[in-house]
């Protein structure tokens, strides 16, 4: 972050941060206590690097990262990752429309995986298919990069399906408690009503709210185009969390830390995340991350209805409304 940017998340949390000077030593100042906490995230340097630094003891430094990072996430959380409605949809799904030409589609959903070290006396619970421990980070983003729901901590053997269903997000969707905008006929065309959808990957069982790809194998031209439609709305979630990884290193190795402060600690980064978004707009080039990987696995399948609603989405995609020209020769 610049240094302007710096300065007004000092004044948004340096009250909270201020502590009281004693008779024997002076109380690190707010100041400080962000420079350490914002050098640990975008270096992921070990506390004992950090103690050469800003010669300060372990455990102080311990102390001040995990206080600064709750103080962060409570601070910036309401403004930065604000309560859902029908209004806010409506603006994500234009931008979907703008960005991906992805009509109804309000947001994208994947889960990512963070390596930590096992915590002591967890057996295989955070042992992923992957072959190292981790936590999993799920999470809807919008077209402008920038987180819109997160739901952290979830054991790293569970599956991205079950994950998504057992959080509040997920439970949202699926009970149609999220404030969708009501279905509305697609651009450009008078025929029935389209539910607004989040799109995801293979993992996740779709609903009336939920869309996936189809399966791979002996697919039309009207299914590989809307494949190809569905996965350039559904990368925007993907690069939301290739530009947390690439900015904020913490997240490229395993964290040494306790299991609590691992929770602190990313959600205070996906706040920071969308808090540089919004005062910083400008597109970052994104990474891959071999410490932050997708979740490969296959959800079951939908029911007939919800079935019947991806093959509405195609055919539009596959109509003269709903066409691009420039994908007509490509797919």
């Amino acid at each position: 972050m610049n240094m302007a940017t710096f300065d007004e998340l000092l004044d948004r949390v340096s009250p909270r941060l201020a502590r009281m000077d004693t008779f024997f030593r002076r109380s690190v100042s707010p100041t400080e206590r962000l420079m350490l906490t914002i050098r640990f995230l975008a270096t992921g340097d070990s506390f004992t690097s950090l103690r050469n630094n800003f010669r300060l003891g372990i455990s102080t430094i311990s102390t001040i990262v995990k206080d600064t990072c709750q103080v962060l996430g409570e601070q910036l959380h309401e403004e930065f990752i604000p309560t859902l409605n029908r209004q806010r949809w409506l603006q994500i799904e234009k931008k979907f429309q703008e960005v991906c030409q992805f009509p109804h589609c309000v947001s994208a959903v994947d889960g990512k995986h963070i390596r930590i070290i096992k915590p002591p006396g967890t057996g295989s619970e955070f042992f992923n298919y992957k072959k190292y421990f981790s936590i999993v980070s799920m999470a809807i983003a919008d077209a402008e990069y920038r987180f819109v729901a997160v739901d952290i901590g979830a054991y790293g053997r569970t599956n991205n399906s079950m994950i998504f269903k057992n959080s509040f997000m997920g439970r949202s969707v699926y009970n149609r408690q999220f404030d969708f905008p009501p279905p509305e006929p697609m651009p450009g065309t008078n025929g029935p009503p389209m539910p607004y959808v989040l799109v995801g990957d293979e993992a996740f069982q779709m609903s009336g709210n939920l869309l996936k790809p189809y399966s791979s194998r002996g697919l039309d031209a009207t299914k590989r185009n809307y494949n190809y439609r569905l996965t350039r709305a559904r990368r925007m979630v993907e690069c939301t969390f290739g530009i947390l990884v690439s900015k904020w290193r913490v997240f490229s190795k395993p964290m040494q830390l306790k299991f609590e402060t691992v929770d602190e600690v990313v959600k205070c980064g996906v706040v920071l995340h969308n808090f540089i978004r919004t005062k910083e707009p400008a597109i970052e080039r994104i990474m891959e991350d071999s410490q932050t990987t997708s979740i490969t696995s296959f959800g079951p399948r939908g029911t007939v209805a919800v079935s019947a609603m991806r093959d509405s989405f195609a055919a539009y995609f596959s109509s003269d409304a709903g066409r691009l020209q420039w994908l007509d020769q490509s797919v």
